[in-house]
C-alpha cells in the first residue's frame, strides 16, 4: 500500500508540474489563428463552411493541452503574413515554411511538419514522367542539385509551370528555372491545379503533402513524379507563424507541440490527413 501511495504521489507531482508549465502563462483571451482554408489537406473549407484539416486538428489539440480559447479565420495567402504583422490575428497556420527571409519578419514555433517540394503533371502530357523520380535532393548537395536542375531545365524548356504566389516554391522556380520556363503565379493553390487539369500549364510545383492529396483525388489523370527538393530557399519545414516578440505565446505553443511530437499525437494526425508521417521526430 505504501508503494502504491508513493507511485500515486509521484504521478500526481508530474501531472501538477506539467499543468503548472501552462498555467503560469498569461491569459491570452481568444487567440485568432489565420489560415487559407483552401490548401488541403493542411486546411480546407467544407460545404457547410467549417474549416477542417491537419492544422485545425492540431490547433484544437494545442488548445486542449495549453488551455486557451481560439478561433480559426480564413485569409488570403498573399496578405497573410502582412496581416499577422499588422495585428489582425495572433498566429498563422497555413503550411508556412521556416526560411531565413521569413524569420526576419516574423517568429516561428517549433516545426510541425518536415516538407519536400515536387511537381505534378497530366498523365496525357509529354511530361507525364519527370526525371529523378524517387530522388530527394537537399540544397547542400551541390552535385545532386546541379544534376537535378540541369535535368529539369532540359525537361521544362519552353514549358509553363504553375505555382502559388509568394511561396517558397515560387522562389525556387524563379531562381532555378525562370530562365528556361514560364513561371505563372496564382493567388490560391486550387487555381494552379485547375489550370493543369484544363491544359493551360504543363506542371504544378507545391509541397509534396499538398500534391499527394490532389493526385489521390485525380489519380486517373494526374501523376506525381520527378525530383523532390528540400532546404535552401525551400526552408526546413512548416511552423506556426507569430508576431515578433510574442515570446510567451511562442513558449506555450512550443511546449504543447513538443509534447504532441513526443507522445505520437502529431504523427497520428499526420497519418490521418496525409496518409504518411511527416511530423518531426522527438
Amino acid at each position: 500500500m505504501m508503494m502504491r501511495n508513493r507511485l500515486f504521489t509521484a504521478s500526481l507531482t508530474v501531472a501538477l508540474l506539467a499543468t503548472s508549465a501552462f498555467s503560469q502563462a498569461k491569459d491570452f483571451g481568444t487567440l485568432k489563428f489565420a489560415t487559407e482554408a483552401a490548401y488541403p489537406p493542411f486546411n480546407q473549407t467544407t460545404p457547410s463552411g467549417k474549416i477542417v484539416g491537419y492544422e485545425p486538428d492540431m490547433v484544437a489539440e494545442l488548445a486542449k493541452r495549453a488551455d486557451f480559447k481560439y478561433e480559426i479565420i480564413a485569409q488570403k495567402w498573399s496578405g497573410m503574413i502582412p496581416g499577422l504583422i499588422d495585428g489582425k490575428y495572433d498566429a498563422v497556420i497555413d503550411a508556412v515554411t521556416v526560411t531565413p527571409k521569413r524569420a526576419e519578419a516574423i517568429d516561428f514555433t517549433h516545426q510541425y511538419t518536415v516538407s519536400v517540394s515536387s511537381f505534378v503533371t497530366a498523365k496525357k502530357s509529354p511530361l507525364a514522367t519527370l526525371p529523378g523520380s524517387g530522388t530527394i535532393v537537399t540544397a547542400n548537395d551541390d552535385a545532386g542539385m546541379k544534376k537535378a536542375i540541369d535535368d529539369l531545365k532540359t525537361t521544362f524548356k519552353g514549358k509553363t509551370i504553375a505555382v502559388q504566389v509568394a511561396t517558397i516554391q515560387a522562389d525556387f522556380l524563379q531562381k532555378y528555372l525562370g530562365d528556361v520556363a514560364t513561371i505563372r503565379t496564382y493567388q490560391a493553390g486550387p487555381e494552379t491545379f485547375a489550370d493543369l487539369m484544363n491544359g493551360r500549364v504543363d506542371a504544378v510545383m507545391a509541397s509534396r503533402t499538398n500534391l499527394n492529396a490532389f493526385v489521390k483525388k485525380h489519380a486517373e489523370s494526374i501523376s506525381s513524379s520527378g525530383y523532390g527538393f528540400s532546404g535552401g530557399v525551400l526552408g526546413a519545414g512548416s511552423a506556426i507563424g507569430l508576431r515578433k516578440g510574442n515570446s510567451e505565446l511562442q513558449q506555450v505553443l512550443n511546449q504543447a507541440l513538443d509534447a504532441m511530437i513526443k507522445d505520437g499525437t502529431l504523427s497520428k494526425l499526420s497519418i490521418k490527413w496525409f496518409g504518411e508521417d511527416v511530423a518531426p521526430k522527438a
